[in-house]
């Protein structure tokens, strides 16, 4: 790499980029980033110039010399890259609400990584991310992307499989926020905790909990009994696991596992929202409406505290670690999403997995876990079959394929709903889908 760091990021106008301009500075010492390019679309022009602006003041008020270029014109912005990073929503919150609205009118969850929304979203997204991977190709080849767009595990199963790009890394901050709930829950500092996680995004689990090399999963599970730690991320509903449920599964679930195994109280849940507060993609429409607000003040030149109210806690530190310890060949461990190569036994080698990983200069090293707890295992196995069977839908856009996908998510109940809810979601998304609408 030349001396200094070109980074990318497609998505730059999102209210999340403070996050990472934060974590670039705070490693600015170890990881010299000499130009940080900020893309969006023209329909996200105006929010780019705001947030830009706010970097800007970030980066003057923390004496750091990185060069922060704006621009709609992403492949401008691709040429000599060094890392790619990915944060954007094809259809803004407008298409969020469509994802999660129309499915609790059928008595369905509606998530906008999870079920039909969580399909929905990965239709819209991956032929986006597809032809960003074809531009890299071109421009950048020896970069590396970093994808944190939802669903992420979708995502980076199909780069991996239908794009040439060989050096991606699907990012979440779930794993990091469980670790951080599990710290506070035994009132120790974050540092001493360690995880063996596994599984796939949004459905990773804690095998194995840590403290300063104790294993001390016995003790999470009782704490997880405890109504008061919720340990939740803040755009799911925290409601209490069942005791004798969780010492059952003998495993730590992430928050969005609620949605599998309390499907009919977070349905409950989220139709009483919809109709009080509005959904999750209303309610995040006004926090963003806020945070802009508070972007646009030319005094303001640190990342607000309000942004940790948008859900998205972490997401510097997951970003910012990971190309860190790439860049700086630092091996230590993280938990990203990348292919299987034989980590996980239950799961095809060459699709991906969310597990904790060493980081290498040469990416990510899977840490060999070995099979799934059989309680969990099938569950497991079903996500990934959604996502492989939803990755193709979205490259090919064939019709079958799609209805197919949804049916075998295990929240949409019959294929009677999954077609209904299929047919109205295609055409509520129409302007987003142009591969269902193509007349051979």
């Amino acid at each position: 790499m030349a001396k200094g760091i070109k980074v990318v990021t497609i998505g730059g106008g999102s209210s999340y980029t403070p996050e990472l301009i934060e974590g670039f500075i705070h490693r600015y010492h170890e990881l010299p980033i000499r130009e940080l390019w900020l893309v969006d679309i023209e329909e996200g022009k105006e929010k780019l110039e705001i947030v830009g602006a706010l970097a800007k003041r970030m980066v003057e008020r923390a004496g750091v010399p990185i060069d922060i270029q704006l621009t709609i014109n992403r492949r401008e912005a691709l040429e000599g890259a060094d890392f790619v990073t990915t944060q954007f929503r094809v259809g803004s919150l407008e298409a969020r609400a469509k994802d999660e609205r129309i499915p609790l009118n059928y008595n369905v969850i509606g998530q906008e990584t999870n079920g039909p929304g969580g399909l929905f979203k990965g239709l819209r997204t991956i032929p986006v991310i597809l032809e960003i991977c074809k531009d890299i190709e071109e421009l950048c080849p020896d970069a590396w992307l970093i994808n944190f767009t939802n669903p992420a595990g979708m995502v980076t199963e199909a780069v991996l499989r239908y794009s040439n790009i060989k050096r991606v890394v699907g990012l979440c901050n779930v794993p990091i926020g469980m670790k951080m709930g599990i710290a506070k829950a035994i009132d120790v500092d974050a540092s001493r905790v360690h995880i063996d996680f596994a599984g796939l995004n949004h459905m990773v689990f804690g095998l194995n909990v840590y403290l300063d090399g104790v294993n001390i999963l016995d003790k999470v599970i009782d704490e997880m009994t405890n109504p008061k730690n919720e340990m939740t991320m803040k755009n799911i509903s925290g409601l209490a696991w069942e005791p004798e449920f969780i010492r059952g599964l003998g495993v730590i679930p992430c928050g969005y596992h609620r949605y599998y195994y309390k499907t009919s109280e977070m349905l409950a849940d989220e139709l009483e929202s919809a109709q009080t507060l509005g959904t999750r993609a209303e309610v995040v429409k006004k926090l963003e409406a806020e945070l802009f607000e508070l972007y646009k003040n030319p005094d303001l030149d640190y990342k607000p505290p309000q942004l940790e109210k948008r859900g998205g806690a972490y997401y510097s530190d997951a970003a910012c670690s990971l190309i860190h310890s790439i860049y700086n060949d630092k091996q230590d461990i993280q938990t990203v999403n990348t292919r299987n190569n034989g980590a996980i036994a239950s799961i095809p080698n060459d699709s991906a997995i969310e597990a904790n990983c060493i980081i290498t200069k040469n990416g990510p090293k899977p840490i060999v876990v070995g099979d799934l707890p059989v309680a969990v295992r099938g569950l497991v196995q079903q996500i990934k079959s959604f996502e492989r069977v939803a990755a193709e839908a979205a490259v090919t856009g064939d019709y079958q394929t799609a209805l197919l996908a949804m049916t075998i998510n295990p929240l949409v109940p019959s294929d009677k709903v999954a077609k209904q809810l299929l047919d109205e979601m295609l055409e509520a998304h129409k302007v987003h889908l142009p591969q269902f609408w193509i007349t051979p």
